[in-house]
Protein backbone atom coordinates (compact mmCIF):
# COMPACT_ATOMS: atom_id res chain seq x y z
CA UNK A 1 0.00 0.00 0.00
CA UNK A 2 0.98 3.57 -0.73
CA UNK A 3 -0.54 6.50 0.76
CA UNK A 4 0.14 9.90 -1.29
CA UNK A 5 -0.31 13.27 0.88
CA UNK A 6 -0.41 16.57 -1.43
CA UNK A 7 0.74 20.42 -0.38
CA UNK A 8 1.18 23.39 -1.90
CA UNK A 9 -2.49 24.32 -2.79
CA UNK A 10 -3.70 28.26 -2.48
CA UNK A 11 -5.07 30.99 -3.67
CA UNK A 12 -3.35 32.92 -6.22
CA UNK A 13 -4.02 36.01 -8.74
CA UNK A 14 -4.23 34.97 -12.34
CA UNK A 15 -0.66 35.18 -14.08
CA UNK A 16 0.93 33.81 -10.44
CA UNK A 17 2.93 30.63 -9.78
CA UNK A 18 2.08 27.66 -7.38
CA UNK A 19 4.29 24.49 -6.47
CA UNK A 20 1.99 20.74 -5.56
CA UNK A 21 4.22 18.33 -4.20
CA UNK A 22 3.20 15.19 -3.34
CA UNK A 23 4.86 12.99 -0.67
CA UNK A 24 4.33 9.11 -0.56
CA UNK A 25 4.42 6.79 2.15
CA UNK A 26 4.10 3.01 2.81
CA UNK A 27 5.40 0.42 0.56
CA UNK A 28 8.39 2.98 -0.99
CA UNK A 29 10.70 0.42 -1.73
CA UNK A 30 10.10 1.12 -5.48
CA UNK A 31 9.71 4.23 -7.42
CA UNK A 32 6.14 4.47 -9.18
CA UNK A 33 4.87 6.06 -11.94
CA UNK A 34 3.33 8.91 -10.94
CA UNK A 35 0.25 11.45 -12.30
CA UNK A 36 -1.33 14.72 -11.40
CA UNK A 37 -5.39 15.05 -12.24
CA UNK A 38 -7.57 17.60 -11.46
CA UNK A 39 -11.11 18.12 -10.75
CA UNK A 40 -13.17 21.45 -11.18
CA UNK A 41 -16.60 21.71 -9.40
CA UNK A 42 -19.38 19.95 -11.25
CA UNK A 43 -16.48 18.53 -13.83
CA UNK A 44 -15.06 15.52 -14.42
CA UNK A 45 -11.58 14.77 -12.91
CA UNK A 46 -9.31 15.25 -15.95
CA UNK A 47 -5.65 14.28 -16.45
CA UNK A 48 -2.90 17.11 -15.85
CA UNK A 49 0.34 15.88 -16.07
CA UNK A 50 2.33 12.51 -15.48
CA UNK A 51 6.06 10.95 -14.86
CA UNK A 52 7.60 7.44 -15.49
CA UNK A 53 9.17 6.26 -12.78
CA UNK A 54 12.91 7.04 -13.48
CA UNK A 55 11.78 11.00 -14.45
CA UNK A 56 12.76 10.55 -18.11
CA UNK A 57 9.69 10.74 -19.52
CA UNK A 58 6.95 13.25 -18.34
CA UNK A 59 2.96 13.71 -20.02
CA UNK A 60 1.11 16.70 -20.05
CA UNK A 61 -2.47 17.85 -20.80
CA UNK A 62 -2.74 20.48 -23.94
CA UNK A 63 -4.02 22.79 -21.79
CA UNK A 64 -1.29 23.08 -19.36
CA UNK A 65 1.49 22.44 -21.89
CA UNK A 66 4.28 25.27 -21.79
CA UNK A 67 2.94 26.38 -18.36
CA UNK A 68 3.16 23.58 -15.71
CA UNK A 69 5.96 21.06 -15.34
CA UNK A 70 6.00 18.09 -13.24
CA UNK A 71 9.76 16.16 -11.66
CA UNK A 72 10.09 13.92 -8.99
CA UNK A 73 12.54 13.04 -6.82
CA UNK A 74 13.07 9.22 -6.02
CA UNK A 75 15.06 9.81 -2.38
CA UNK A 76 12.81 11.83 -1.18
CA UNK A 77 9.64 9.22 -2.23
CA UNK A 78 8.03 12.91 -3.92
CA UNK A 79 6.53 14.61 -6.67
CA UNK A 80 6.31 18.20 -7.56
CA UNK A 81 4.21 20.10 -9.99
CA UNK A 82 5.42 23.38 -11.13
CA UNK A 83 2.41 25.83 -12.01
CA UNK A 84 3.53 29.17 -13.97
CA UNK A 85 1.21 31.69 -15.66
CA UNK A 86 -1.97 30.30 -14.06
CA UNK A 87 -5.06 31.01 -15.30
CA UNK A 88 -8.61 31.24 -13.75
CA UNK A 89 -9.39 27.81 -15.76
CA UNK A 90 -6.72 25.88 -13.57
CA UNK A 91 -9.12 26.32 -10.71
CA UNK A 92 -9.56 23.11 -9.28
CA UNK A 93 -8.69 20.29 -6.64
CA UNK A 94 -5.80 18.79 -7.92
CA UNK A 95 -4.99 15.11 -6.68
CA UNK A 96 -1.38 13.32 -6.52
CA UNK A 97 -1.52 9.29 -7.91
CA UNK A 98 0.67 6.42 -7.55
CA UNK A 99 0.80 3.42 -10.17
CA UNK A 100 2.12 0.03 -9.68
CA UNK A 101 2.24 -1.49 -13.24
CA UNK A 102 5.16 0.10 -15.09
CA UNK A 103 3.14 0.18 -18.55
CA UNK A 104 -0.24 1.50 -19.90
CA UNK A 105 -1.80 4.73 -20.41
CA UNK A 106 -0.40 7.57 -18.55
CA UNK A 107 -3.65 9.69 -19.24
CA UNK A 108 -5.71 7.18 -18.03
CA UNK A 109 -6.92 7.51 -14.38
CA UNK A 110 -7.56 3.96 -14.14
CA UNK A 111 -4.13 2.89 -14.34
CA UNK A 112 -3.33 4.29 -11.08
CA UNK A 113 -4.01 2.63 -7.77
CA UNK A 114 -3.37 5.06 -5.30
CA UNK A 115 -4.74 8.43 -5.07
CA UNK A 116 -4.30 11.47 -2.54
CA UNK A 117 -7.09 13.39 -0.78
CA UNK A 118 -6.51 16.46 -3.13
CA UNK A 119 -5.47 20.04 -2.89
CA UNK A 120 -7.28 22.99 -3.71
CA UNK A 121 -5.92 25.31 -6.15
CA UNK A 122 -7.79 28.74 -6.93
CA UNK A 123 -6.69 31.26 -9.38
CA UNK A 124 -8.31 34.75 -9.52
CA UNK A 125 -8.49 36.98 -12.02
Amino acid sequence: QVQLVESGGGLVQAGGSLRLSCRASGDTSRAYPMGWFRQAPGKDRDFVAAINWTGGTTYYADSVKGRFTISRDNARNSVHLQMNNLKPEDTAVYYCAAGSRYSGNYYYEGRYDYWGQGTQVTVST
